[in-house]
């Protein structure tokens, strides 16, 4: 799980041009997307709110600088916004590199730097659909109960932790973690308008529940369950009860980099660090 995986190649902006929709289109889905008005972006833009009807309506070719300007404004992603240029008429301005690039060393080496040195806890790289480009040691505790079938490249991080066959019957609180899950996917869904993502949400949530896979009887809550939604697995070390936090690269230019998140669970109670060093110890 230590190698990183080259994702796949975007089509060809030839193949982008033929699928393109107009660029006054885009902006405006790009617009309602973020619930604003055409005054309010236009406002936040500086520009006319006329110019702006213009632009959408098609009326108005927009240049390469003001779709820049409005792009910015509303977040779009970086994949978005070379679709936004390809409309437009303008070559893309944003490369896409797969991680085993030689201009993308210095950032394979900060994230299987970033993987080590989280160890003994779990940490892993994924791109913009879940996939899992890179993992440390320390996750392989935590996934040796998944059917070996979805743990085969390229693994889906959520169908894996999902899907019956994988971690749902270790879940602690499934019905928890599942709803989290959902509604997490669903957000990065609405904020990139993926499709792939839509989709990725109707075949988690049709996943029926696993035998034993149901929420914990009330009690003691569980450690930080206030602050965070924690994820607690059953596993042939323990229970294992964690947080996480996610890492992206600051003011990426390249496509995959801005795609490319680190996911590291910390232990969120001392059994959980101590059975992870214990597990470390002994593979050492």
């Amino acid at each position: 799980m230590n190698s990183i995986l080259s994702p796949s190649h975007a089509p060809s902006r030839a193949a982008s041009q033929r699928g393109s929709r107009p660029v006054g289109d885009l902006l405006r889905e790009w617009r309602q997307r973020r619930r604003m008005s055409q005054l309010v972006l236009a406002t936040e833009a500086q520009i006319s709110t006329r110019h702006l009807s213009f632009v959408e309506s098609g009326r108005a070719q927009p240049s390469r600088e003001m779709l820049m300007h409005l792009a910015e404004h509303l977040e779009v992603p970086l994949r978005a916004r070379n679709a936004l240029f390809v409309a437009a008429g303008y070559a893309p301005l944003y490369a896409e590199r797969p991680l085993s690039d030689p201009q993308l060393d210095a950032a394979r080496q900060a994230v299987q730097l970033v993987l080590r040195g989280h160890e003994p806890y779990p940490a892993l790289a994924i791109d913009r659909h879940w996939t899992m480009v890179a993992a440390n040691a320390a996750l392989a505790p935590l996934v040796a109960r998944a059917d070996p079938r979805l743990l085969e490249a390229p693994v889906n991080v959520m169908r894996l932790s999902l899907h019956p066959d994988g971690l749902a019957p270790h879940i602690v609180d499934w019905t928890g973690w599942r709803t989290h899950a959902l509604q997490r996917i669903e957000r990065q869904a609405q904020a990139s308008g993926d499709p792939i993502l839509a989709a990725m949400i109707e075949e988690l949530a049709a996943y029926p529940a696993p035998a034993g896979a149901k929420a914990e009887p009330s009690g003691e809550p569980p450690p930080l369950a206030d602050v965070v939604v924690p994820f607690s697995l059953r596993t042939d070390i323990g229970v294992l009860s964690f947080f996480s936090t996610t890492t992206v690269f600051g003011s990426p230019v390249d496509v995959t980099l801005s795609e490319l998140a680190i996911e590291a669970f910390f232990p969120a109670d001392a059994a959980t660090a101590d059975a992870l060093r214990d597990y470390q110890a002994k593979q050492a």
